[in-house]
């Protein structure tokens, strides 16, 4: 994985699936690791996730208390499975915004499962987290990182928990950018500048088990830029955009990894780093993740 993160090389990269500790010595070992590889990058921010989380209640309805199931996020500690942000770039922390606490409940136009009312007292929305990261320009002013990463939306019966959640955490950046969750508990005002969203949003417009249209609505948003990026090695296995190969499980090709850049910037070059086939950087892809490392070259906006 490091060797695949230094040739990509990105300024700013958010990475998914990484354990959290208080001390961040895992976030700390895999950027030495990086650097190693040739990628240096001094600011890194990381933030105990909701995955493995306890919330005290039977989430799953198994009967029993404390499994993963029972964690605001599917997790088997606490910080299992977290999210990571490393830059070249200075970090304000001072200024980052969580949402990772805001209640399911409370997203406008929520749509939730039918749960009891303990459960809907205490349950967030964000399955990882959703976080606000500014970061400073090396010409000046600053990018807002918006990046998450949603549970996949399957794993659930037919109330259709997970796909629900799912298309809700796409949705919370929909009501933030309208400002809708500036007077919200556990929300935000929407960013006054350049910003870009990227993550996992484990939903692909055209294939899979999740909500499909909400994804369609999302990329028809007027104040985001899709790049729509392809990888040669995608188009050798058939599916140009794909982010993750999981046709190992029979699930097949997906577009679910994304960077949207806001419409402040103009977008230079973009891709899905899938080396094409019987190469040694596909090797390399392949056996760092079954998710590609999706980027974009963005022209800083000029600053007023």
């Amino acid at each position: 994985m490091a060797r695949v993160i230094a040739e990509v090389s990105p300024d700013i990269i958010a990475l998914q699936g990484i354990d959290f500790d208080a001390e961040s010595h895992a976030l700390n070992a895999l950027a030495d690791l990086i650097a190693e590889a040739g990628a240096d990058y001094p600011h890194r921010f990381a933030r105990r996730p909701n995955s493995g989380r306890t919330t005290g209640l039977d989430l799953d309805g198994d009967g029993r208390l404390g499994g993963p199931g029972d964690a605001q996020g599917y997790g088997e500690f606490s910080g299992s499975e977290g999210m990571a942000l490393l830059s070249r770039f200075p970090i304000i922390e001072a200024e980052v915004s969580d949402l990772s606490t805001l209640l399911w409940r409370d997203l406008p136009g929520a749509e939730m499962p039918e749960l009891s009312a303990e459960i809907i007292a205490i349950q967030r929305l964000s399955t990882i987290a959703h976080w606000i990261i500014p970061v400073e320009l090396p010409e000046g002013g600053r990018v807002d990182v918006m990046t998450f990463h949603a549970t996949p939306p399957v794993f659930d019966g037919p109330e259709d928990r997970n796909g629900l959640r799912n298309a809700d955490e796409l949705r919370l950046w929909s009501a933030l950018l309208d400002g809708a969750l500036a007077d919200v508990p556990g929300g935000a005002a929407p960013p006054e500048g350049p910003f870009v969203i990227l993550g996992d949003a484990n939903l692909d417009a055209s294939a899979g088990d999740g909500r499909r249209p909400v994804m369609q609505e999302f990329l028809a948003r007027s104040d985001i830029q899709d790049p729509r990026p392809e990888s040669p090695g995608g188009t050798d296995a058939g599916r140009p955009m794909a982010t993750a190969d999981w046709r190992a499980i029979d699930v097949g090709l997906m577009r679910v990894d994304y960077v949207w850049p806001s419409q402040h910037w103009r977008i230079a070059r973009s891709g899905v780093h899938w080396p094409a086939a019987e190469t040694p950087a596909n090797a390399d892809a392949i056996a760092a993740s079954r998710h590609r490392i999706v980027w974009a070259d963005l022209v800083v906006p000029e600053t007023p």
